[in-house]
């Protein structure tokens, strides 16, 4: 669900601005390259925030990478997933050695995760 904006934050003044049809081209392909969600925040942040914001390009190799690394990611939530389903069954309920060698297993992938990261933002 969409968090309510205090009435101080809603924006309500409209500012028009005028161009060409090729000048709208381009900026609708800019804001498409930028994964905006809108032409607004492509505006407001190009006039606002510019130097706070980091573009990275990425090459077919590191989306790959990316696309694996969701996929290491997504298996340590459900590791995690198992394992806490486990614990929060019993009241009384022990960390055997599977449990032991789950946790260690997801903690090692979370650092491959986070060392591949490092090395794309590089």
């Amino acid at each position: 669900m969409r968090p309510r904006i205090s009435d101080k934050d809603k924006r309500k003044i409209v500012v028009r601005l005028l161009m060409t049809r090729e000048e709208k081209l381009r900026l609708d392909s800019l804001v498409k390259q930028g994964k905006y969600g809108c032409m607004s925040d492509y505006l407001r942040n190009k006039i606002f925030d510019q130097p706070k914001r980091k573009v990275i390009s990425l090459d077919n190799e590191a989306k790959a990478q990316l696309k694996n690394l969701d996929y290491e990611l997504n298996k340590i939530g459900v590791n995690l997933n198992q394992l806490s389903k486990r614990m929060n069954s019993f009241v009384g309920y022990n960390v055997g050695d599977n449990d032991r060698q789950l946790l260690k297993q997801a903690f090692e992938m979370m650092r491959n995760c986070l060392i591949t990261l490092q090395n794309l933002l590089r």
